[in-house]
């Protein structure tokens, strides 16, 4: 037995195993530990370099600096919301990664130097609206185009449903509470169903500047905490439907929008089949690109907004089939590179830039409270209705419509993130973009005529 014991400690099979250090199998293991996509050594060392570059006093602004910030916190709060019980299930990583950055800046709890040069990268940069370019393009492309066209004019039935049904519970909810129905439909109801701040709050309260004959700042400053809260109201309910769908299977389609329909972005369905290299990858990111310019052409010509044309131009080009099939899985892996790798530290520099935490504090009134969540809550709960009717999958209508109450396009991230249904964007930009806009329109013709 003992012979044995000695032939089998001196097999060959066992030699390399008696060899191996930490060097290189344990670091190995240790660079297959993330945070986020970070493994753990890149994390702390870009952490420690962050640091070192803080104290020294000199932060430099340029790109790779950037992306590098933008990763360590955003997927570090991300982290943190994904290990949270219960609340990792309702979208605590979407919350924490957008809302912490923004806590952290009013409580002057993040280095100077850090707030300086995310807020002039997101603005100068503008670098939003490449990550939407690339998740539209990405996902309508791969899209089944012979169902393409049904569910872009089927999603308007359960959005506009919505919108007159949150507009009067909401507007009802708020009167019972004595909030008034004026104050209450036109100032809190609205705004939050305005599509964003850009594309709502601003354009709302410079109509409501002209038409009341009162100060444009303080108007925006009234109407900007419902968007706000409403957006984070309609984070928190998709990232609770995400949980809900996991549960009963039977009312989701997991990102698809319709039974039948085979938009998973799946690069082994036959439409999308073909030899792939770099090349189509690196093309279908700058047809992306191409498209976005070619919006933001036709919105000086037409005043169309960008990214609504943009969004049209993709699905013509994928209804004409304009580009190869090995261009449309490049462009898969475009949207999958970007929904991984981009989403949580655009959150975070959405957080730090563009989501002024005390406007968001102003709105946590009881009142207030519950009439955002009542108006936000009927929005989704229609469009669930009315898409089930329509034989769409509810919990995919219901997020669709929770994106028309989403802070525009930032909103949209953070909502379809916190679902885990970052397919949706299409969908989503017509809820925010078209929905905000029509609803702005119709609101302030009617002001005019009231006031």
């Amino acid at each position: 037995m003992s012979t044995t014991s000695a032939v089998q400690s001196v097999r060959p099979d066992d030699e390399p195993s008696k060899k191996q250090g930490f060097w290189p199998q344990g670091w190995w293991k240790l660079m297959e530990i993330r945070i986020g996509i970070l493994p753990l050594p890149v994390y702390v060392l870009a952490g420690l370099l962050i640091a070192g570059f803080v104290a020294s006093g000199k932060l430099p602004g340029e790109i790779s600096l950037a992306i590098v910030m933008f990763a360590f916190f955003g997927f570090t709060f991300a982290e943190i919301g994904k290990r949270l019980p219960v609340l990792r299930s309702i979208g605590a990583a979407a919350i924490f990664a957008t809302f912490i950055p923004s806590a952290m800046v009013y409580y002057h709890l993040l280095p100077a130097d850090v707030i300086k040069v995310t807020m002039d990268f997101t603005k100068q940069t503008n670098f939003l609206y490449l990550f939407i370019a690339s998740i539209i393009v990405g996902s309508i492309l791969g899209m089944d185009r012979h169902v393409l066209i049904k569910g872009f004019l089927k999603i308007f039935v359960p959005l506009a449903a919505g919108t007159v049904a949150a507009g009067a519970v909401g507007t009802l909810v708020g009167t019972l509470l004595g909030l008034g129905a004026y104050h209450t439909f036109f100032f809190i109801v609205v705004p939050i169903m305005a599509g964003g701040v850009g594309e709502g709050a601003i354009p709302l309260s410079i109509g409501y500047a002209e038409i009341l004959h009162q100060d444009q700042g303080t108007l925006f400053a009234t109407v900007l905490p419902p968007v706000m809260l409403g957006s984070l109201t309609a984070i928190i309910l998709a990232g609770t439907l995400n949980y809900v769908g996991k549960k009963m299977p039977h009312l989701t389609g997991e990102g698809r929008l319709q039974p039948g329909e085979h938009e998973d972005m799946d690069p082994r369905q036959e439409e999308i089949t073909g030899h792939m290299d770099v090349t189509h990858i690196a093309a279908a990111g700058i047809t992306a690109l191409v498209l976005y310019l070619l919006g933001i052409m036709c919105s000086r010509l037409f005043g169309l907004p960008a990214p609504v044309a943009m969004l049209f131009l993709a699905v013509i080009v994928k209804l004409t089939q304009a580009v190869s099939p090995q261009l449309q899985s490049g462009a898969h892996v475009v949207y999958k590179f970007f929904s991984t790798a981009v989403t949580y530290p655009l959150l975070f520099a959405i957080g730090v830039s563009l989501t002024p935490w005390d406007k968001l504090m102003a709105a946590f009134t009881l009142p207030n409270l519950i009439t955002i969540v009542s108006t936000v809550a009927t929005l989704m709960a229609t469009g669930a209705i009315v898409g089930r009717w329509l034989n769409m999958y509810p919990i995919e209508a219901a997020i669709v419509n929770a994106c028309h109450s989403g802070q525009g396009g930032t909103g949209d991230v953070a909502i379809l993130t916190a679902a885990n249904r970052m397919t949706l964007m299409p969908f989503a930009q017509i809820a925010t973009r078209i929905g905000g806009a029509v609803t702005v329109t119709i609101v302030l013709i009617v002001l005019a005529r009231i006031a």
